[in-house]
């Protein structure tokens, strides 16, 4: 492992290329792949997961593989095995996660692009936490083959950079068939604001500055999903073998959230389906009208380390968990400097499929704001 915490294996020579932070919760054939996990310490993969490949084969080069929360369960990348994920920002703080090491790696120039993967938010949490930019595909866009599943119905493989344009570049890539888009006013389209009171002062002032930029953005009440069971049970499926038989290789902190999971009953889990299919629904509902909706993307900045995952997941994946029960496509940008002179960020989400407006109109946000 990487004295740094970042990194915890690296290629002996990287290729030449654009360089490439790949979250080791990805497969890359003859490196090191650890999850994360203490199980998988010497893994050493044969092939390379899909996303690395796409890039790899397009002049990206590896140049490491970046530590992450244990088996990408969890929001603050404090790994008892690797160690904890330094903010490059803000020494003291969390670096988030679960895709932390991808996040400081790009905070720290270490790296030009990362790979991420967001299951309730962890590509975006640590985009936030770190003052970098992240983005949650639509659901299956980019394949999710060769990454370790948390929960399958809401895993998603993701860009990372240090502006929107680097994720851009990267989902052409990932995403054959890709195009991007462009927005030549702000005025061009309808965006929804929502959860902004919700948000420490300084945070909501940075997002409030960001939706003002849209003339036509609107408050609305945007509901959040109850469907923590459906979640648990899927992450109770992936764990259920791994768990019984290696039980003892887990940090306490994974361990306990785990057992929470393997509690999960059949009727809460049909009953958290249900729920999320409702709140497809009425979210496509409330978008009617609206292009975009805006939101924080975390409702402070990065906490301090120590507080644990178990004590911020809920507050950490409160705006960013519902993208993922719907699937669709969320972008974290960077919006100012919020309370300790941390960063804010501000998430753009829009409909199944809208990946270039979202990008488009986080670009145009981005230039506006002079952040990235």
């Amino acid at each position: 492992m990487a004295a740094d915490g970042i990194f915890l294996a690296r290629p002996d020579a990287p290729a030449d290329g654009i360089s490439l932070a790949v979250k080791d919760l990805l497969d890359t054939a003859g490196l090191t792949t650890t999850y994360g996990s203490a199980i998988f310490a010497e893994h050493v993969p044969a092939i390379s997961a899909e996303s690395v490949v796409r890039l790899e084969a397009a002049g990206y080069a590896n140049v490491g593989k970046t530590n992450l929360h244990e088996l990408a369960y969890g929001t603050t990348s404090e790994n008892p095995h690797f160690g904890t994920v330094p903010n490059p920002l803000a020494p003291g703080r969390i670096a988030g996660g679960s895709s932390g090491g991808s996040a400081a790696a790009l905070a720290a120039g270490l790296a030009d692009a990362a790979l991420g993967s967001d299951s309730g938010g962890s590509i975006r949490i640590p985009s936030a936490c770190c003052g970098t930019v992240g983005f949650k595909p639509t659901y299956d866009l980019v394949p999710t083959a060769g990454c370790f599943p948390l929960a399958p119905s809401f895993d998603h493989v993701g860009p990372m950079a240090r502006d929107v344009a680097g994720c851009v570049r990267q989902l052409r890539l990932l995403a054959p068939g890709f195009e991007p888009a462009t927005l030549e006013s702000f005025e061009e389209i309808a965006i929804a604001v929502a959860w902004i009171d919700e948000a420490d002062p300084l945070v909501a002032v940075r997002v409030r500055d960001a939706a003002a930029r849209f003339p036509r953005a609107r408050a609305v009440d945007w509901p959040r999903p109850q469907i923590d069971a459906l979640f648990m049970r899927e992450v109770a499926d992936v764990h259920r073998e791994l768990y019984a038989e290696n039980g003892e290789l887990y940090g306490d902190e994974l361990a306990t959230k785990v057992e929470r999971c393997l509690g999960v009953s059949d009727a809460e889990a049909s009953l958290a389906e249900r729920s999320r299919a409702e709140y497809r629904e009425r979210c496509a509902e409330l978008l009617d009208g609206f292009d975009l909706l805006l939101t924080p993307t975390l409702s402070c900045v990065a906490p301090p380390v120590g507080i644990g995952d178990l004590a911020l997941r809920g507050t950490l994946t409160r705006n960013t968990l519902p993208f993922n029960a719907l699937g669709w496509p969320a972008l974290a940008v960077p919006c100012g400097a919020a309370e300790d002179g941390l960063p804010a960020s501000a998430q753009l989400v829009g409909r199944p499929g809208a990946d270039a407006l979202v990008l488009a109109a986080g670009k145009r946000l981005a230039t506006a704001l002079s952040v990235t």
